[in-house]
């Protein structure tokens, strides 16, 4: 017999996700401008992401209490190692699903959008399920 859910336990691991998603896209998006131009400054940031500067440098501040990133006023965002042990991880997550999502036949457009919405709320469970079916395509 299988053991039976509380019906919270959903609801609290996706609002648990919610905190969590914030913080990996914002050290994605960190790692992605430090690529791509050498630094990562708030107005870039905001404007990758089409918020603010003032909700930029409050979630950076949020951030960097968690351990995730460093700045300094008027200077550039870098991350922590912390920072870029989730970074590299995001973003070979979120690397995979879109292989993942095109080799179904999801149009690539269509899966980097809805890859952005599901790499945040994915257990590593159902990642584990999603590598073997995809191993099970390639064959």
């Amino acid at each position: 017999m299988k053991k039976k859910i509380h019906r919270a336990v959903p609801f609290i691991a996706t609002r648990n996700h919610h905190l969590l998603e914030v913080a990996e896209d914002y050290v994605e998006i960190v790692q992605d401008l430090i690529t791509a131009k050498g630094e990562a400054r708030v107005c870039d940031i905001a404007e990758y992401l089409g918020v603010s500067h003032v909700t930029v440098i409050r979630a950076v501040e949020r951030l960097k209490k968690k351990g995730y990133l460093t700045s300094q006023q008027h200077q550039p965002v870098t991350l922590t190692a912390e920072g870029e042990k989730l970074a590299a991880f995001c973003k070979k997550r979120h690397k995979f699903l879109l292989v993942y999502l095109m080799a179904l036949g999801v149009p690539e457009d269509i899966a980097a959008i809805d890859v952005e919405g599901m790499e945040h709320h994915i257990s590593q469970v159902t990642m584990e399920a999603f590598q073997k079916h995809l191993e099970f395509l390639q064959k």
